[in-house]
């Protein structure tokens, strides 16, 4: 079983399903025209951010946060059939805390 392993400051997200979605007369709205979410689980995190004197800050998000990402983070990459993003930490906008999230 392949697992992705993150370099530096790079974070792997599972993107949460997106929920069938119908008009209020019924019709079903296609996966094509639908939205992706913007919200999903962190399942993988590098060691940090290397700064220009050596050092590595540590990320300040970690693995089963629920995290909130803009529309267009990322790079999505598919491995045996699951589909991730890979995202620099700085392209998280936040961490959900507390709130059970509807996967």
């Amino acid at each position: 079983m392949a697992k992705l392993k993150p370099l530096y400051d790079k974070i792997v997200v599972k993107r949460f399903e997106e929920q069938e979605q119908k008009t209020p007369s019924g019709i079903i709205i296609p996966d094509s025209a639908k939205e992706k979410p913007q919200m999903g689980e962190v399942v993988a995190v590098g060691e940090g951010k290397l700064l220009n004197n050596g050092q590595t800050v540590p990320p300040k998000v970690k693995e089963g946060d629920v995290v909130i990402f803009g529309k267009y983070a990322g790079t999505e990459v598919e491995l045996e059939g699951e589909k991730y993003l890979v995202m620099s930490e700085d392209e998280i906008l936040a961490v959900v805390e507390g709130a059970p999230v509807a996967k």
